[in-house]
């Protein structure tokens, strides 16, 4: 059984997505007035999507806390293999 965590820690959330060769993004395009697009985590080597554009750490975590995002993750799937596994979900 995989089971899934919920942070906001920056530090969690960085080393998580790093640990797995991940890189902070934007998608391209998904912006409003003052808001330059919906944050994702992009993961290159499972995805050759033209629709990310990297940003680094203090600009994401930046856009992270403006929109009040809580990270929902999971370590690892049910077969024990490492999971890409995430989403942004509303902080409580």
């Amino acid at each position: 059984m995989s089971t899934s965590n919920q942070t906001h820690d920056h530090q969690i959330i960085q080393d998580w997505v790093e640990k797995r060769n991940g890189i902070p993004t934007r998608i391209k395009g998904t912006g409003k007035q003052d808001d330059d697009g919906l944050l994702r985590i992009h993961f290159p080597e499972n995805s050759k999507s033209d629709n990310f554009e990297e940003m680094d750490w203090d600009d994401f975590f930046t856009d992270f806390e403006k929109n009040k995002l809580d990270f929902l993750y999971q370590d690892k799937k049910a077969d024990g293999e490492t999971s890409t596994f995430h989403k942004f979900v509303e902080r409580k």
